[in-house]
């Protein structure tokens, strides 16, 4: 099973603040005109051909107008599927040349990590704003890389961080902002799939992802335990497993790791690319609340400890997240998930990776409030 049927069969030193927006500012805003936003995908995979390009035939402020891939037949399926015309077809060699289009105004990269600064920072300097799917980068140093060069552009930037649009995640931030079972006690965050496909896939090459699951679905375990903290991180400590090393030869299979939070809060998170877990657990000093699913493609599932159930009606995490950004850029509606966050969370999987290699000693973090 790979990771996208798994997700869909499951029904230092930074200025990045904890963003834990009011759940009436993630509400659309009023439209000041009927303009919809071109994006251009950057990378034709699945993530791209199963997810982002149906959500784009139902979002309100934006639509597919653009693809950049490096496979030519690729590019012919997909103009006929979408009635994309040829000058807003790319390749890698040609991509630079999208500033000159006025169709285009977002660029959605969806590459293999290795890839995405290259991709982002090009894409800034066209003009274009940009979404970049997680993680950010390789490591902090292209994160910092991508945000000055989107600075210098004056041009957006977003992470393809879906759940933050989406009304369950949603539901957690408001209960923990509004301290409805009280003060935050420990949080348990899983994220993890079993991998038993094509072992040349990108993901297991080190050199094309950076890492294995912590990049990849640990990124989720990170997102889950601030967001159901409603903090950062000060410290963090770690652990890696392996019980298939003749698959898992060059990334990480299983890690574990313990949080510490300033306001005496701990956590625990799981990733894994050999066990399936999908769960986000928050107990409070007067309850507690779990999503379980927590972060697949959904629908999502809640409940807490008085026996309410979540009930929000299903719609595209990525047409919510799409939509999100793109009301970002037209009214300057609040960015849920900045390039900052982005950062931050590679500041945190740094940190991890750091820790393992100590033999798990605890790692200070300089994250901010």
């Amino acid at each position: 099973m790979d990771r996208r049927t798994f997700t869909q069969s499951i029904t230092l030193g930074t200025t990045a603040a904890v963003v834990t927006p009011n759940l009436a500012l993630s509400c659309a805003m009023p439209a000041s005109s009927d303009k919809k936003l071109g994006i251009a995908l950057v990378g034709l995979g699945s993530y791209s051909t199963y997810q982002l390009a149906p959500a784009l035939q139902d979002t309100q402020h934006c639509y597919l107008a653009g693809i950049v891939t490096g496979t030519p037949n690729k590019k012919q399926i997909w103009k006929e599927k979408y009635a994309i015309p040829e000058k807003n077809c790319y390749d890698y060699e040609n991509f630079d040349s999208i500033k000159n289009n006025p169709d285009i105004d977002i660029v959605y990269v969806v590459l293999p990590n290795s890839m995405h600064a290259d991709f982002c920072i090009r894409a800034a300097k066209a003009g274009k704003h940009v979404i970049c799917e997680k993680p950010m980068a390789m490591n902090v140093e292209e994160c910092d890389a991508i945000l000055a060069a989107c600075k210098k552009a004056k041009v957006k930037l977003g992470m393809g961080y879906r759940l933050h649009s989406e009304p369950y995640t949603q539901e957690i931030k408001r209960l923990i902002k509004e301290k409805t079972f009280g003060e935050v006690r420990y949080v348990n965050a899983e994220a993890a799939y079993y991998s038993g496909g094509n072992p040349n896939q990108w993901r297991l090459n080190k050199a094309l992802s950076g890492g294995g699951a912590l990049v990849n679905m640990g990124v989720y375990s990170i997102q889950s335990l601030i967001y159901g903290t409603g903090e950062n991180p000060i410290a963090v400590c770690a652990q890696e497993y392996s019980t298939r090393p003749e698959y898992f030869k060059d990334t990480d299979e299983t890690i574990t790791a313990q949080f510490k939070f300033k306001s005496g809060a701990v956590g625990h998170m799981m990733t894994s690319h050999n066990i399936n877990a999908n769960k986000l657990h928050v107990n409070c000093s007067n309850g507690w609340f779990v999503l379980e699913p927590a972060n697949n493609y959904g629908p999502l599932s809640g409940i807490t400890s008085n026996g309410t159930k979540f009930n929000f009606p299903h719609e595209s995490q990525q047409k919510l997240q799409m939509d999100d950004f793109a009301k970002h850029v037209l009214y300057n509606a609040p960015n849920l998930a900045p390039g900052e966050m982005g950062r931050r969370d590679m500041v945190i999987v740094e940190a991890i990776y750091r820790s393992i290699a100590k033999g798990g000693s605890w790692q200070v973090l300089s994250l901010g409030a």
